[in-house]
């Protein structure tokens, strides 16, 4: 009985019971420390050095929010981010937007890749992809993400979610790498190696 009392009056003494008595929630983090959720995987500031997984580091805000709430409505294909996205509020999500948006681009130049694949890569580029993925795929505010000097192995993973249908694609980039598919069957390991290149 004692030791409830004395665990009681703490709990007032610091302001918490009152908080618990009407319901209210702590204070929202800020974007900076739910950034540190992501440092794991997506390496510190979002500036990611692997081959899988993604750097979030200058990626725009809209595009992250849309990113995390397609995957915790299970609109992307299942990963872990589906299951983590789950644990976030969408106000969450645009906090850690706000965070990574104005951290400076990261691109991974420590990755391997084929220069003669590579050179083939930008020439499909230019021609399917350029419209929509600006200067060579290194512009993040045109709301498509980055290309250039992403993990390798995201990238690949992506482009062939995008063909089977397990990610939704926009109708003019479907039509263009329809098209793109046709006359080179090979023409996604060529975007890869010319995208693990950089600028």
């Amino acid at each position: 009985m004692r030791q409830r009392k004395i665990i009681k009056s703490i709990l007032i003494s610091s302001g918490l019971f009152s908080l618990i008595l009407t319901g209210q929630a702590l204070a929202t983090p800020t974007s900076q420390a739910l950034s540190y959720t992501c440092a794991g995987c997506h390496g510190t500031n979002g500036a990611s050095n692997g081959s899988a997984i993604p750097s979030l580091a200058g990626l725009s805000k809209d595009y992250l929010v849309e990113a995390m709430e397609a995957y915790k409505k299970d609109e992307r294909s299942p990963t872990i981010m589906n299951r983590i996205a789950k644990g976030y509020s969408t106000k969450e999500f645009e906090l850690m937007g706000d965070f990574f948006s104005n951290q400076p681009v990261h691109q991974n130049s420590g990755q391997k890749y084929d220069s003669a694949k590579a050179k083939a890569g930008k020439k499909l580029h230019k021609k399917y992809c350029s419209s929509c993925h600006s200067e060579g795929g290194t512009i993040t505010d045109d709301e498509a993400g980055l290309l250039a000097g992403n993990a390798a192995l995201f990238m690949e993973y992506s482009l062939i979610d995008f063909h089977d249908g397990s990610r939704d694609m926009p109708r003019k980039m479907k039509k263009k790498i329809k098209k793109m598919l046709k006359r080179d069957k090979d023409a996604f390991d060529k975007l890869v190696h010319y995208y693990s290149k950089g600028e």
